[in-house]
C-alpha cells in the first residue's frame, strides 16, 4: 500500500515537507472553491507528483484532501474524528470545511464498478502516435480502448484511435494461443518466465535505490546551503519520474508469474476458464506491444492485421519473431 502524500511513514508521524507544501496549496485553493480539475492543473504544473510518481488526477487529490491525517486526526471505531496526536499539515477547521464541501458530484464519489480488460498498461499503444491506450467504454457502455486526446493532465495522445475491447481481445487471444501451441515455444515458457521475473527484480532494486536517494535529498534539503528550492524540486522530480518508470516496468513484467508452467493439454479450454491475471501474464510473456490503428471505416467491426499489429517478444528462437501478425 503506498504511503499518503505528505508523509514519510504509514503512521502519519513524519512529514515530508516538500509534499506538505503542495497539500497546503491545494487546500487553500479548495477553500476558494476551485474545482479538482483546476487544482490538479496547478499542482502538476508546480512539479508535484503522487507517491508513485504519477501526475495528480482529481480522484487522487480528493483522497489526499479528505484524509483526516493531514489535519492530525483519525477516525475511531465509531467513525468519529478524533485527535491522532500526529502533525497537522493544515488546520482542523480548514479540513472540516473541505470535507463539508464534498458532494455526490465530487471526483472521488463518481466511481463505476471496475471492469476488467485483457490489454492493460504499456502493452497496448496507438499505432499513429505511440501513446498508451486507455480503457474507454463506448456511449452504449461496451468495453473499449481509446487513444486519449492530449490534455494538460494527459499530454501527448492524438485521440484518433478507438477499438472495441471484445473484438481486440478475441483477435489477440487467437494469435497468442496459436503461438503458444508451437512445441518449441511451449518448451521455453518456464525459462523465459524466470528471465522476465529476474529482470523485474532488478528494476525493483533500481526503484528502491532511487527512493533512497530521494529520501536522502529530502533530509538534506535545508541543511545544504547551496541547494535552492528550485534545484531541490528539479532533483526530486527527476527521481520521482525514475521511480515511476522502474516500478511501472517491474509491475508489468511481474504479471508473468501467474502464467502456468508445464503441459497444458487444452489451451483453448484453459484460456476460457483462466483468471484474467493469468491471461495478462501470458500476453506479457509473449508480446512486447500491441499497436492499434484506425478502422478502415466508421463503425467497422473488422479486426485484422491492417488494424492490429502484434510485436512478439524475442526469445532467440525461430518461432518468436518481431512482426505484424497476419
Amino acid at each position: 500500500m503506498p504511503r499518503l502524500f505528505g508523509f514519510e511513514d504509514m503512521a502519519f508521524r513524519r512529514v515530508r515537507e516538500s509534499e506538505a507544501e503542495g497539500i497546503r496549496g491545494a487546500a487553500s485553493r479548495r477553500l476558494l472553491k476551485q474545482s479538482f480539475e483546476a487544482m490538479c492543473d496547478w499542482i502538476n504544473a508546480e512539479g508535484y507528483r503522487t507517491t508513485q510518481g504519477n501526475l495528480f488526477r482529481p480522484a487522487t487529490l480528493a483522497n489526499v484532501l479528505y484524509h483526516p491525517a493531514i489535519a492530525g486526526l483519525m477516525e475511531d471505531e465509531n467513525g468519529n474524528l478524533v485527535d491522532s496526536g500526529g502533525p497537522r499539515l493544515i488546520p482542523v477547521e480548514d479540513f472540516l470545511a473541505i470535507r463539508a464541501m464534498r458532494s455526490s458530484s465530487d471526483a472521488d464519489t463518481q466511481r463505476e464498478p471496475a471492469r476488467e480488460y485483457l490489454v492493460t498498461g504499456p502493452l497496448g499503444v496507438c499505432g499513429l502516435c505511440g501513446c498508451t491506450l486507455g480503457a474507454s467504454p463506448s456511449n452504449s457502455g461496451s468495453r473499449g480502448h481509446r487513444c486519449m486526446p492530449s490534455t494538460a493532465q494527459h499530454p501527448g495522445g492524438c485521440g484518433k484511435v478507438r477499438i472495441n475491447a471484445d473484438l481486440l481481445e478475441a483477435y489477440v487471444a487467437e494469435h497468442v494461443l496459436a503461438e503458444l501451441a508451437k512445441p518449441e515455444v511451449a518448451a521455453l515458457i518456464g525459462e523465459v518466465r524466470e528471465e522476465l521475473l529476474a529482470e523485474a527484480e532488478k528494476l525493483r532494486k533500481e526503484a528502491a535505490d532511487a527512493r533512497r536517494r530521494q529520501k536522502e535529498l529530502g533530509e538534506s534539503y535545508g541543511t545544504v546551503q547551496d541547494l535552492s528550492l528550485k534545484a531541490f524540486k528539479a532533483a526530486d522530480k527527476k527521481l520521482a519520474e525514475l521511480i515511476r518508470e522502474k516500478s511501472t516496468q517491474a509491475r508489468f513484467l511481474e504479471q508473468v508469474k501467474h502464467v502456468p508452467v508445464g503441459d497444458v493439454p487444452d489451451l483453448v479450454r484453459w484460456w476460457k476458464h483462466a483468471p484474467m491475471v493469468a491471461k495478462r501474464g501470458l500476453l506479457v510473456l509473449l508480446l512486447e506491444q500491441i499497436a492499434v490503428y484506425p478502422a478502415a471505416s466508421r463503425g467497422s467491426r473488422t479486426v485484422d492485421a491492417d488494424r492490429v499489429a502484434l510485436k512478439w517478444r524475442s526469445w532467440d528462437t525461430a518461432s518468436s519473431t518481431e512482426a505484424q501478425s497476419a
